[in-house]
C-alpha cells in the first residue's frame, strides 16, 4: 500500500460542529468518543486529501498556495451530504464556509505559525487533511446527530514514488456503481483497497499498488473496463504519442490532480483522450509493446509511474509482466508534467487555462 514517507504533523487540529458552527482549536492527539458511530459503523467518515505549498513573498510574507482547490471542498462538500440524512441537509457547509473556517480561521492560528514557517524554509509539500466525524456518545445505527469536521497539516517527503510494481487484482472491485460511492473519498471505500494490496502482495510480495477493474466481476475479464488504482487515479500512455485518462463515473474519484496533469500535458503539446479501456485492449497493447507507462495519479503523489505492471487472469495466474518504454517521449513527457504541477504551486511555472492558483496570506 502506498505510504506517506518523512511525514510530521503539526501539533494542533481544528473542530467545526456544523449544528452550531463553533469552532475550536484542539491538540493534535485530542480524541473522538470510543462510542461513536463513525469509530464502530464509518458512518459520517468522509475526507479530502489536499496538497499546499507555503513560502515568503516578496515582501516577506508568509502565505500558503493552493491549486484548484476549491475541486476538493466541493468534493468534500459532497461527500459531507452523501453521509446525511434528507432532513440533515442544511447542515452541509456552502464552500465558501469551509474555505473560511480553514484558511481565515485554523491557518491563521498563531499556535501553527511556526510550522508554516518551517515549511517554507525546508521548502516541504504540505498536506491538509480535512475530515468528519460524529462527536455523539453513540452506536445506534443512525444519521450522525453531533456532526464536526476536523482538519490537521503535515510536512512530508514523498509518497508512494518511482519505481513501483502494480498488479491487477480482477476478482475484487473497489466499489459499486450503483450505490454512488466510488466518486466520494469516504472511509468506507479504502478497506476494500488495502485488502487488493495484500492480494497484489501474493503474486508479487514487492507489489506496492492494485489495478481495479469495473464493479462487473459476471462479465468476461476482458471486457470489463480498467478502473483506478487502490488509492489513486490512472492514466496510461501509448506509443502512438496519445494518453488516456479514464472518464469519471460512479466508480471513478473525480480527481484534482488528474485534471491539472492532463491540462499541463495538453499544454506541451500531448494528445490527451477520455475514454474507457477495456482489460483486454490493455493487455493486447502491453503485450505488443505499444503500452508506453501506466501510472498512478493523485494529490500525494502527484505522478509516479509503474515500472511493473502484472497483468493476472480470474485465478491469479499471471499472464504477462509489462515494463514501461524508458525511453519513449511520453515517459520523459510525463515526468516533465510531474515537475510542472509542482512548480505551480512554488510559483515557478505557469498556471494552464482551466487551472486556479489561490494565494492566502498567514
Amino acid at each position: 500500500m502506498a505510504k506517506f514517507e518523512g511525514i510530521l504533523w503539526a501539533s494542533k487540529q481544528m473542530r467545526y460542529m456544523l449544528p452550531t458552527k463553533q469552532y475550536e482549536l484542539l491538540d493534535i492527539d485530542s480524541q473522538i468518543p470510543a462510542v461513536s458511530r463513525s469509530v464502530h459503523y464509518a458512518l459520517f467518515l468522509a475526507f479530502e486529501g489536499i496538497r499546499f505549498f507555503c513560502k515568503k513573498n516578496s515582501k516577506g510574507e508568509l502565505e500558503a498556495i493552493f491549486l484548484n482547490w476549491h475541486k476538493n471542498l466541493e468534493r468534500f462538500q459532497r461527500g459531507i451530504a452523501f453521509n446525511f440524512s434528507s432532513d440533515q441537509q442544511n447542515w452541509v457547509p456552502s464552500v465558501e464556509e469551509l474555505e473560511k473556517i480553514m484558511m481565515y480561521r485554523f491557518f491563521k492560528e498563531p499556535a501553527l505559525r511556526s510550522f508554516f514557517e518551517e515549511m517554507a524554509v525546508l521548502g516541504a509539500q504540505g498536506y491538509l487533511r480535512p475530515y468528519t466525524v460524529d462527536e455523539e456518545q453513540s452506536i445506534g445505527v443512525t444519521f450522525p446527530n453531533m456532526p464536526a469536521i476536523r482538519a490537521a497539516v503535515s510536512l512530508y517527503d514523498r509518497y508512494l514514488g518511482e519505481p513501483f510494481t502494480g498488479v491487477v487484482v480482477p476478482h475484487m472491485v473497489r466499489a459499486v456503481g450503483v450505490n454512488k460511492t466510488g466518486c466520494l473519498k469516504l472511509g468506507v471505500n479504502y478497506l476494500m483497497s488495502v485488502k487488493a494490496v495484500d492480494e497484489a502482495k501474493k503474486i508479487r510480495p514487492e507489489a506496492a499498488s492494485a489495478l481495479f477493474l469495473d464493479d462487473r466481476p459476471e462479465a468476461h475479464i476482458e471486457e470489463r473496463n480498467i478502473t483506478e488504482w487502490d488509492s489513486s487515479c490512472c492514466l496510461f500512455a501509448f506509443g502512438d504519442g496519445t494518453v488516456v485518462k479514464i472518464p469519471e463515473s460512479n466508480l471513478i474519484l473525480p480527481s484534482v490532480t488528474i485534471q491539472g496533469i492532463v491540462a499541463i500535458l495538453k499544454k506541451m503539446g500531448v494528445k490527451v483522450e477520455e475514454r474507457h479501456i477495456k482489460y483486454g485492449e490493455l493487455l493486447k497493447r502491453a503485450r505488443t509493446n505499444e503500452l508506453v507507462a501506466a501510472c498512478s495519479v493523485g494529490t500525494a503523489g502527484i505522478l509516479n509511474r509503474c515500472f511493473e505492471l502484472v497483468f493476472v487472469d480470474n485465478t491469479s495466474r499471471v499472464l504477462f509482466t509489462h515494463k514501461p518504454d524508458l525511453k519513449h517521449m511520453l515517459f520523459q513527457k510525463l515526468g516533465e508534467a510531474k515537475d510542472y504541477y509542482w512548480n505551480i504551486y512554488k510559483e515557478k511555472a505557469e498556471v494552464p487555462a482551466g487551472l486556479k492558483l489561490f494565494k492566502y496570506r498567514l
